[in-house]
């Protein structure tokens, strides 16, 4: 599950019910409140019900397919120089998986998505995006959405470990630092490198086996929280740098999901941008680095009602929504 990084604030959890009577409102057409599906089985991580002061946690912090090299939600930017993409077994160990032959999918400002971490998959959203987990779909589920004419985002977390994840007993109790408010998920120590990589490279090869389009690696702004390690900013950049070094070797588009105040040094890393929460923080703003450089920013709100955030967020070109805290499939767009 998703969270923005910020200190926790213990009132949070509880709005999620207010969110159900958000007001009306969506060019996409699709209010959709069946928002109380079960899951698909496996675990997902769950906000605590009794966080404890000073962790820092956050707010949860069709047509046929088009075909290769394009796209109907924004262009392709070619991959100079990279070989083609090996046959059978995908790589694993975490080698450097050559990109495959084609372009890096580049969103537009202003494309509508759908972001679902939670419940079962509702597949019938009409948008040309969708960011899914990338350990609870398989490689059918993505086929079945680019049937559909879809682009789709791969989540996975590239800043805490969870100890429900299938790799979890691959990370070293030396990399494991603080809470960060989820239950079951450590704070990574981003500072050693060395070893992140090969792991992360592992999940990546997964989004890419999977057929995935692009990878959302959440909580990139470790450095701004009580992670347990005395992490800096060049701290973060390292790694943040690496991370997206490490979708593009293997073709993807990776998102920066938050991180605000190093949007400066890092748009030109990134694809896009996924944020929570700029409106509610007063934050939209910092966000225009990208959609200046003609990238979107898939942004949500949780508890700010879309009468209170759209007018902003379509004046900077955000593609923004509202969405439960436990991103299932509800949504009301802007």
């Amino acid at each position: 599950m998703t969270r923005r990084s910020r200190p926790m604030l213990a009132a949070l959890v509880l709005t999620t019910a207010l969110l159900a009577s958000a007001c009306s409102g969506s060019d996409d057409g699709d209010d959709d409140t069946s928002a109380d599906a079960t899951g698909s089985g496996t675990p997902v991580a769950t906000a605590p019900a009794d966080p404890q002061p000073g962790t820092p946690s956050d707010t949860p912090s069709d047509s046929a397919s088009a075909s290769p090299g394009s796209s109907p939600t924004g262009t392709t930017t070619p991959a100079p120089g990279t070989p083609p993409a090996p046959t059978g077994a995908r790589p694993t160990g975490g080698a450097t998986a050559p990109a495959p032959a084609g372009a890096v999918w580049q969103p537009k400002p202003g494309v509508t998505w759908q972001w679902q971490l939670g419940g079962t998959l509702d597949q019938s959203v009409d948008v040309p995006v969708y960011d899914i987990d990338g350990f609870e779909h398989d490689a059918s589920v993505v086929a079945a959405l680019h049937a559909k004419g879809r682009k789709v985002i791969c989540y996975v977390n590239a800043g805490s470990w969870e100890d429900f994840r299938p790799d979890a007993a691959a990370f070293s109790k030396s990399l494991q630092g603080s809470g960060n408010g989820w239950q079951g998920e450590k704070w990574f120590d981003i500072r050693e490198i060395d070893k992140l990589k090969p792991l992360m490279a592992t999940r990546f090869d997964m989004c890419r086996a999977k057929g995935f389009d692009a990878v959302e690696p959440d909580l990139l702004d470790a450095y701004i929280n009580k992670t347990g390690f005395p992490l800096t900013a060049d701290d973060q950049l390292k790694y943040n740098r690496m991370i997206a070094a490490l979708a593009h070797e293997r073709g993807l588009a990776v998102a920066l999901k938050n991180d605000l105040d190093q949007i400066p040094a890092l748009v030109g890393d990134f694809d896009f941008a996924v944020n929570e929460q700029c409106a509610e923080f007063d934050e939209c703003a910092k966000l225009s680095p990208f959609i200046k450089a003609g990238k979107a920013v898939l942004h949500v709100e949780y508890k700010v009602s879309t009468d209170k955030f759209c007018g902003q967020a379509k004046s900077l070109g955000l593609s923004s929504m509202q969405k439960h805290l436990e991103l299932d499939a509800w949504r009301k767009a802007c």
